[in-house]
């Protein structure tokens, strides 16, 4: 057998999560404090090196769980991209597969194995640098966000960020807070009712949004929008 070119550098893999999530109406994503070098102390995404026994989907799910306590139970997670560039990580030639998880709200985080400290931080304040990302990972959140505000145009994902059942409100919420922007609520109304397999009464109402009662509706079939919602210019 012929034996490895020992002229290649080590080279590793990582996975790397951009996990969104609303609390309180407000996009957050989530945030780790790194507990070890390189930037030990430093913010950054959750994450870490994929092992030698185990696919990408499953060490993003266990390096979640491990980092900060949560699960990936329902939702959605799809991968993102990938992350490659050469000074990317000081302690190797490193490259990341990015993953993005959208989930309904989700329980406080906790830190576990070599992060220091979990939390969730509003989506505007990371694109503040507040706090700053370590390695490349404020390029990955925007990447992410973007993903998420193009797939809420012509996908039916804004579902995965709605706990079920759910009024029109709370699936419109959804499209403010990931776009960044009003929506006009009759117009909205309309083209989500109207959008074959989008949503589907339960057939109950509810009035925690007081006012009348308001129906609420389950996700659909479908997994695209025909025709697709025109995503508002961003509020300034």
């Amino acid at each position: 057998m012929d034996q490895p070119d020992t002229a290649f550098p080590p080279f590793a893999v990582t996975v790397d999560l951009v996990v969104f999530t609303l609390r309180d109406g407000v996009l957050h994503a989530l945030v780790i404090d790194r507990g070890v070098e390189p930037f030990a102390g430093d913010a950054a995404l959750p994450g870490g090196f994929v092992r030698p026994d185990e696919d990408l989907l499953g060490a993003a799910r266990r390096e979640l769980a491990e980092e900060t306590g949560l699960l990936l139970a329902g939702g959605h997670l799809e991968q993102l991209g990938s992350y490659g560039a050469p000074d990317r990580d000081p302690r190797m030639r490193v490259v990341s597969v990015a993953h993005l998880a959208l989930l309904p709200d989700l329980p406080t985080p906790v830190a576990g194995t070599d992060a220091a400290g979990a939390r969730w931080v509003p989506v505007e304040a990371l694109l503040r640098g507040e706090p700053a990302l370590a390695f490349d990972h404020g390029a990955i959140l925007r990447d992410g966000l973007e993903r998420a505000r193009a797939k809420l145009e012509y996908s039916t994902l804004a579902t995965a960020f709605c706990a079920e059942p759910f009024t029109i409100a709370d699936l419109r919420r959804v499209y403010e807070a990931v776009w960044g922007a009003g929506v006009d609520p009759r117009n909205f109304h309309r083209k989500v009712t109207g959008a074959p397999g989008f949503i589907e009464p339960t057939g109950a109402t509810t009035v925690r949004d007081g006012g009348r009662p308001a129906q609420l509706y389950r996700r659909g079939p479908a997994t695209a929008l025909t025709p697709p919602l025109t995503r508002p210019e961003p509020a300034s």
